[in-house]
């Protein structure tokens, strides 16, 4: 098996946007079209350093919602609603995984439940072996947004974003790839303002001051919206891990994007 010296290769992360690969004005509906793109384009990249991390889109987010998973443990009735709410994000993680593995890339699923462990909705405890072992032998990690058990609050719910964001302070990471459903960051929500103006470069200051001004979240996101996304983003910018936001339902961009080419999109840097 192939070796892999993770002080040599700074991991590159790719965050799959649940809006991107669900549509969540439905309820677990996949857009299985998106997915079979996107793991082509994975493919095409050719990266040994990839970690993906994917959203919950139409999957986890309703359930989450409907028994209140993030607020914490307040009720028995709650237990059904988190078992419920982890098997819906594994089923559309098998979704991903198919097209990841047919497409003959070596990637390996990860449930953030079963090596995560939060306090108050911030990750506490995170066993890194398996990743690392996965990344040193050339395999791909796959995690995604899951419900967690929290030293505080009994069980919450945990963003893929912020997974995103802790792996690449730990891993040291080359760069953050967020692929979302809109061509990266706008002054207002694109999809409900036809005269929104996209954002092509910002700093992290320059971030900072407008991210007040980004799009709420949606009734059914429980982990943020994009607001809540940036919010994770910050702490790997400040540590110099630049971010690309481009659009996942965009043919080509996370190709490029992976691959270091120009993207449709908002490029963040520290500085």
């Amino acid at each position: 098996m192939r070796r892999i010296r993770l002080s040599e290769v700074k991991p590159i992360i790719l965050k799959i946007g649940g809006s991107a690969i669900t549509d969540k004005n439905g309820e677990l509906a996949a857009k299985t079209e998106v997915i079979n793109r996107l793991s082509e384009e994975i493919k095409r990249a050719d990266l040994d350093n990839l970690i993906i991390v994917h959203g919950g889109g139409s999957f986890g987010h309703p359930s989450a919602k409907k028994y209140g998973i993030k607020e914490g443990y307040k009720d028995p009735s709650q237990k059904i609603g988190f078992a419920e709410t982890h098997h819906v994000m594994t089923v559309l993680n098998g979704l991903v995984m198919d097209s990841l593995i047919w497409h003959e890339i070596p990637a390996v699923s990860l449930a953030p439940s079963c090596c995560i462990i939060t306090e108050n909705g911030r990750i506490k405890s995170f066993d890194m072996a398996n990743i690392e072992n996965m990344m040193k032998g050339g395999f791909t990690p796959v995690l995604y947004g899951d419900v967690v058990f929290d030293d505080k609050l009994g069980f919450t719910v945990l963003s893929g974003d912020q997974i995103v964001s802790y792996l690449a302070i730990r891993l040291g990471a080359d760069k953050i790839v967020i692929g979302v459903d809109t061509d990266g960051l706008f002054d207002s929500d694109p999809k409900a303002d036809p005269n929104a103006k996209p954002y092509k470069h910002l700093t992290l200051e320059q971030l900072k001051d407008i991210e007040r001004k980004l799009s709420k979240a949606k009734e059914n996101d429980v982990t943020g919206g994009m607001g809540g996304k940036i919010a994770e983003l910050i702490p790997a910018l400040e540590q110099g891990i630049p971010v690309t936001i481009t659009g996942a339902t965009k043919s080509l961009s996370i190709f490029r994007a992976l691959t270091g080419q120009s993207v449709l999109g908002t490029e963040i840097e520290k500085a």
